[in-house]
């Protein structure tokens, strides 16, 4: 429990500090098999990724008539301040099971695309009111409403295109393209992402497990599941991906409700776990999701090395011991 005990025992909320230049590799003291090596270069690994999706998404939305859509879609997909971990997480998880990187990068970049959409859409004054993302002004607060609107429409279906136009079809057979295309549109939709919006905009207090799983959950688990079916992984695989998926996603966003409880000095207000239960128990719920997501993950052991991906990013949910300066 050192993500408790760190917080424990001190008065005021602690979390580990960034690594430095000296100490980025993350280290895996996992209960996979000793066989594999304990160390992992997260950041690397990330960043390389990152460069790759981040060419491929300027690629893939040229700007056209009418240009104002476009250039209002390219400012939220293309921010610097994206990390890119949907996509990132798509790809790692389509390696683990034999799959092929350049069969994940168009799933990986229309994930980018659908997940850009709804932060479009979720930071608009009728929704969570939200003035900046990713470190630069909301699309509603640089093109207005109606074009951040518009060019969140347009995001959603182009990630569509984008799967079946750019897919090699020598990689990956079209029924699994099916799958993957069916596994975004069940995230996004009114048993998804949408779901879990109304009720955090509707719903009482008490409803924040639904909504930190639907809001943050989906992105996550259908990240993983779709990585793993680009590569033909079977039903057990991907139910452990999807469970691995969706316990890292709601893991990413209560550490960043305590992270934001002790910036601020006060605890969170709204529908979190810091605001409904305190810190104690959030830290807490994050230790039980930490948890979670290793045990899924013990059932790839026989993928060696190939899991470590999966294996870091759950503890970089939690220790965030790096960030990226952007070059892009």
């Amino acid at each position: 429990m050192v993500f408790a005990t760190a917080i424990s025992s001190c008065p005021h909320l602690h979390f580990p500090k960034r690594l430095s230049a000296t100490q980025k590799k993350i280290r895996c003291c996992s209960t996979i098999s000793s066989s594999i090596s304990t160390t992992f270069d997260l950041k690397t690994y990330w960043s390389t990724l990152r460069e790759e999706i981040n060419q491929k998404l300027d690629e893939a939305i040229p700007v056209q008539y009418p240009n104002q859509i476009y250039e209002s879609m390219r400012y939220s997909v293309l921010a610097k301040g994206a990390k890119r971990a949907p996509p990132v997480m798509c790809v790692a998880a389509c390696e683990l099971l034999g799959g092929n990187r350049l069969a994940a990068f168009p799933t990986a970049c229309a994930l980018e695309m659908v997940h850009a959409a709804s932060l479009i859409h979720d930071d608009l004054p009728c929704m969570d009111d939200d003035p900046s993302r990713r470190g630069q002004p909301s699309n509603h607060t640089v093109f207005g409403m109606d074009m951040a609107i518009l060019a969140g429409d347009a995001l959603f279906p182009l990630g569509f295109r984008h799967i079946v136009s750019h897919t090699p079809t020598n990689l990956v057979p079209q029924t699994q393209l099916l799958h993957v295309i069916t596994e975004i549109a069940r995230a996004v939709g009114s048993t998804g992402m949408a779901a879990g919006q109304f009720v955090d905009l509707e719903g009482p207090p008490n409803t924040v497990e639904f909504i930190h799983e639907k809001k943050y959950g989906e992105m996550g688990e259908c990240s993983a599941v779709c990585g793993g079916l680009l590569a033909g992984g079977d039903d057990d695989e991907i139910q452990r991906l999807r469970r691995y998926g969706r316990a890292v996603g709601i893991l990413y966003q209560v550490v960043d409700d305590v992270l934001e409880a002790k910036v601020k000095g006060e605890e969170k207000t709204g529908k979190s776990y810091v605001a409904v239960y305190g810190v104690d128990r959030a830290v807490e719920v994050a230790e039980e999701l930490r948890a979670e997501a290793k045990r899924e993950l013990e059932g790839f052991e026989k993928y060696g090395d190939k899991v470590l991906p999966l294996y870091s990013f759950v503890d970089y949910a939690v220790d965030r011991g790096f960030s990226f300066a952007d070059k892009v």
